[in-house]
């Protein structure tokens, strides 16, 4: 799990308020004014006022010694329109990639905790939870995207990442590599259950632990799971991995390309269910291992 720490209250307040440009065309018949987006210069700031708002944090982590990249997501990206509307959502905070933080007496470069390590030390997007104090997630980094050779974000992809339903890291990276994939399966479309998602994390990690893909006692699981589920909806599952050393993001991608090049998986990938749950986890061999267990009606 990822979790942010909290901050000293001696941070100076820094605000940059800026007024989205459109950076590319909004789609026929739509003339909405683009909204401004308050950009936080200052993450212990940005953190508290998310707190106090209960909203999430969206963190831009931006190389400013290469400019061309931070511009880039910035002008063509995040200051798109449909992108726009949406982060009226969260609280924004605009960071250099050797921002610190204090604890104590202790200074600590923010990218190089372990809440963010799956940032990579790169440039992108990272997410932080402060929607429900309840919640299992509540201040955890549940979002990162790192931009790498492999790795770009168009408006369209950070408006899947916006839109992402509440969950962990792991899971919430998997339902967004389904969501981006060319071919717009709908198994996501449907409700995600808290039920569903718990099993595709422990069917994950037994996965990971045992470091071998499979439906492993799926027939003794296959009728726990269904005695949860509503009447007439059965549970079907879905298995992949990673090759090793991808990163999380990498990872998921692969996983669900491999879904695809399975007529069986994909058939059940790319339908609509009334519920759904994903997850992945990484073994000590490096590998990621997914799972989605989905309800079909």
């Amino acid at each position: 799990m990822l979790r942010t720490l909290p901050f000293s209250s001696s941070l100076l307040a820094s605000l940059c308020i800026s007024l989205c440009g459109i950076a590319a065309a909004e789609p026929p018949g739509e003339n909405h004014p683009t909204p401004e987006v308050t950009w936080h210069t200052d993450y212990g700031v940005a953190y508290h006022t998310a707190r106090g708002q209960g909203r999430m944090m969206l963190i831009h982590f931006c190389d400013r010694h290469e400019d061309s990249t931070c511009k880039g997501l910035k002008k063509e990206t995040l200051e798109h329109p449909s992108v726009c509307r949406r982060l009226q959502n969260y609280v924004c905070v605009e960071l250099p990639l050797d921002a610190g933080f204090t604890i104590g007496d202790q200074q600590t470069t923010l990218l190089k905790h372990s809440s963010f390590r799956e940032m990579l030390g790169r440039p992108g997007i990272a997410v932080v939870d402060f929607l429900d104090r309840n919640s299992a997630t509540y201040g955890d980094v549940v979002s990162t995207f790192p931009i790498t050779r492999k790795l770009s974000y168009t408006p369209e992809r950070i408006a899947v990442i916006l839109d992402l339903p509440p969950g962990t890291i792991t899971q919430r990276t998997l339902i967004y590599a389904v969501r981006i994939h060319p071919d717009r399966p709908q198994s996501t479309a449907g409700q995600l259950s808290g039920m569903l998602a718990a099993e595709a994390d422990s069917h994950s990690g037994h996965q990971a632990r045992i470091r071998l893909q499979g439906h492993h006692q799926w027939e003794t699981r296959f009728h726990q799971i269904n005695a949860k589920l509503p009447p007439r909806t059965m549970a079907v599952e879905v298995c992949a991995e990673s090759w090793p050393g991808e990163n999380l993001v990498e990872a998921a991608i692969e996983c669900v390309r491999c879904w695809r090049l399975s007529s069986g998986h994909w058939s059940a990938v790319r339908a609509s269910h009334a519920y759904y749950g994903y997850d992945m986890k990484r073994g000590s061999n490096r590998i990621w291992y997914a799972t989605g267990i989905l309800g079909k009606g």
